[in-house]
């Protein structure tokens, strides 16, 4: 079975407790995908210094925020590792030429689990992470995700998990008010992946309006990169989710298949 590479966009963790069109595709995107025989995972919440692949074979819950409702760190998502998948993943990036490191105590954090624990709530597919390099450029990502593709006719999903447009210091509340510089950016994106328009993507910085204003790191955008590469050059990105929160946040998913 080959899957696509997915880019979600996971919002904020407590996304997982209140009703949301984002909360509702998520739920419902793990039995339209099918059962992978396990997860490689990229999110945003992971930056190292060189790619570093996460091989716990027990990953714990990491409750990497604060300041939300006390169910949020009750929670668990006690899915097992794949330390033998994060081996030939390591070995995959080293044969090509990129320095790697193994990880084997550290647990999944909230940009892996919110997600998963949506999509696949039962907790029984392997799951292991790989960084971002918040200093390297898309290519770099991209390059990752093509390593990575072969992984896909394997029964793999590759996961990429950030947002489509992250700037927290804009944040309003509610769900709708999207400003135009939201609009434009995310139309844009949404324009250059149904287009397969990959040089334009991966010069985004130059390309797409509002860029640096959208995203000003680049930590919640990278995953898209992992994701495109991955999936099957020349093959046109599909859009399977779009909505907003608090205006800023573009909820936007991608499929490369």
């Amino acid at each position: 079975m080959t899957l696509p590479a997915l880019f979600v966009s996971h919002g904020a963790p407590n996304i997982i407790l209140h009703d949301s069109p984002t909360r509702r595709f998520l739920a419902g995107l793990g039995e339209t995908m099918g059962r992978p025989r396990a997860v490689v995972a990229i999110s945003a919440h992971w930056e190292a210094r060189v790619p570093t692949v996460g091989s716990t074979a027990s990953p714990g819950t990491i409750h990497d925020f604060y300041g939300f409702e006390p169910a949020m760190y009750e929670m668990r998502y006690p899915a097992p590792g794949a330390p033998e998948l994060a081996g030939e993943v390591a070995r995959s990036l080293r044969a090509a030429g990129l320095e790697t490191l193994i990880d084997e105590q550290r647990g999944l954090d909230h940009g892996a689990w919110v997600p998963l624990k949506l999509m696949y709530p039962r907790a029984d597919i392997p799951v292991m992470q790989l960084t971002v390099q918040t200093h390297e450029s898309p290519r770099h990502h991209h390059l990752i995700g093509q390593i990575l593709r072969d992984l896909r006719e394997d029964n793999v999903l590759v996961l990429g998990s950030g947002n489509a447009t992250h700037n927290l210091r804009e944040m309003m509340s509610g769900e709708s008010n999207e400003p135009a510089w939201v609009t434009a950016f995310a139309d844009w994106l949404r324009t250059a992946v149904t287009a397969g328009a990959s040089v334009e993507l991966l010069e985004y910085r130059n390309n797409a309006p509002f860029a640096a204003r959208n995203h000003p790191t680049e930590e919640h955008f990278l995953p898209l990169f992992v994701a495109l590469g991955a999936g099957t050059p020349g093959v046109p990105g599909r859009i399977i989710h779009s909505s907003t929160s608090f205006g800023v946040l573009a909820m936007d998913a991608f499929a490369f298949d």
